[in-house]
């Protein structure tokens, strides 16, 4: 199975394990991650607080070359996730971008990491190559706020109460929680700007698991 790769930023710096975890259970389970050429930094958070115009341009120049590549998008990050998709629905609106809007067809589906390997690479293919079950962990699985919402963005199935990250869990043997605050904010960026919310924010989300 072949997919375009988006890592972004934080998987090639604060967050390298991730991406280098990411990368290796794509090697075990037969799947090519096709790094898009030549890609950019989503703006994340920042940009779409300083200028719209860049907060859109960055995503879109990223999707304009998946669209070249022809291959569904993963996405590991959620930040990058949340700016691709609005950037994604802008397009598709008609949105005009310069340089991007009138060559994009979106011919392809942007997916973040866990519903692809969930939806896509699917329970048999994964139970496959499970050689050490997680037995005896007891977790309860944290998506946040952007891979879900807004779902008119994100087209979330559950928005509330997603799960592939549940049912990935389970499949590799943990004994996963109910937990309802799966999708609670966490206060993300506001730890450089309101570090005080940010961290009563986190604090309750570590004391309810």
């Amino acid at each position: 199975m072949n997919v375009s790769y988006y890592p972004g930023c934080s998987l090639d710096g604060v967050a390298r394990e991730y991406g280098e975890s990411t990368e290796a259970v794509a090697r075990i389970l037969g799947i090519e991650l096709e790094e898009l050429e030549d890609w950019s930094c989503c703006g994340a958070a920042s940009a779409h607080v300083t200028d719209d115009r860049l907060a859109l341009a960055l995503p879109a120049r990223n999707l304009g070359i998946a669209d070249k590549a022809g291959l569904d998008l993963v996405v590991p990050c959620a930040a990058c996730y949340s700016r691709l998709k609005v950037a994604e629905k802008e397009l598709l609106a008609g949105k005009d971008i310069e340089g991007i809007s009138d060559k994009y067809q979106g011919n392809f589906q942007i997916k973040h990491l866990t519903d692809f390997l969930w939806e896509d690479v699917g329970e048999k293919a994964i139970r496959e190559k499970i050689r050490k079950p997680l037995k005896g962990l007891n977790p309860v699985c944290y998506y946040g706020c952007l891979i879900t919402r807004p779902p008119k963005v994100t087209d979330a199935r559950d928005p509330e109460n997603p799960e592939s990250m549940d049912n990935l869990m389970k499949i590799i043997g943990a004994d996963v929680k109910n937990w309802s605050y799966k999708t609670d904010c966490c206060g993300g960026d506001h730890i450089l700007t309101l570090p005080e919310v940010a961290w009563k924010l986190m604090q309750k989300l570590l004391d309810m698991a």
